[in-house]
């Protein structure tokens, strides 16, 4: 067994020919021998990543759609004052015309987790080129830069990264008020993520069953390699049932096994709706 882990790189990863019949054949190939069974011992076998000439981002998502998530920690004692804020800024971003692609998907304070946080999904269609224009208006608009200003104050610190759409999920829509929910941010070795994309595009079928999953993304600018799974549940008890769920589906196990080793660096937060947010 030393033997076979001898044999790996930094540049190889191990799948099982279950899982590659389920993969996209424009990420993966395989120079494994066809007359090879089926096996466990088959799981050891070594699969590269050829080169491409294509980013691994196209692979992923196929939307020229960018997410913006923003995570602001707020000084203890000023949160309404920083909701009132947020509420007039989301207001103008809405009334804003030149703004007409940047919309707010979900608001949430985070309940579990990193205390005296609110984290924000923001979607701006039309790629890049969108959020150029869009930066440049909220910049010189009077109103819109002077509540970002005033927002500062109650403000420890704040971060903002640019996200893909995981293209295998379903697409994020509101949700109807008396849910919690849950982002679970995974923090990936370098080089990883496509084998990580395949075996999620497998997985997400198995977590299904309630409409749970809210967004998948991948960030493309801030932390990379960091990808957000945000999930929606109707109690802490309705997600502990749906976690138990998906172990009851053939293959889960297998998926786990497979993208654990994938992983640096993980953490779960559990997130209330903001009383101004899409998804409530």
């Amino acid at each position: 067994m030393m033997a076979a882990g001898a044999m790996l790189s930094p540049r190889t990863f191990l799948l099982s020919p279950a899982l590659l019949y389920h993969l996209p054949s424009r990420c993966l190939s395989s120079s494994h021998s066809s007359q090879q069974k089926d096996g466990w011992f088959n799981k050891l076998l070594v699969r590269k990543i050829e080169p491409t000439k294509e980013s691994h981002s196209r692979m992923l998502s196929d939307k020229e759609v960018i997410y913006e998530l923003q995570t602001h920690n707020i000084k203890p004692g000023t949160n309404q004052e920083y909701l009132k804020n947020y509420e007039e800024y989301v207001k103008g971003v809405k009334d804003k015309g030149e703004l007409s692609n940047m919309e707010l998907h979900g608001s949430w304070t985070v309940s579990v987790g990193d205390q005296d946080q609110c984290v924000h999904l923001w979607k701006h269609a039309g790629g890049y080129r969108a959020i150029d224009a869009s930066s440049k208006v909220i910049a010189t608009d009077t109103d819109l830069s002077k509540l970002v200003q005033d927002r500062n104050q109650y403000l420890r610190q704040r971060t903002n990264q640019f996200l893909l759409p995981f293209s295998f999920w379903p697409p994020v829509t509101p949700r109807e008020g008396g849910n919690i929910y849950e982002i679970r941010s995974y923090f990936l070795k370098p080089g990883t993520m496509i084998e990580w994309g395949n075996n999620w595009s497998r997985a997400i079928h198995f977590r299904q069953a309630n409409n749970e999953a809210f967004g998948g993304f991948f960030s493309q600018v801030g932390r990379l390699y960091n990808v957000h799974h945000i999930w929606c549940y109707n109690s802490l008890e309705g997600r502990k049932e749906a976690r138990e769920n998906a172990w009851r589906h053939p293959g889960w196990d297998e998926v786990v096994a497979y993208t654990v080793p994938l992983i640096k660096e993980m953490h779960a937060r559990i997130l209330v709706p903001n009383y101004f947010s899409p998804a409530q």
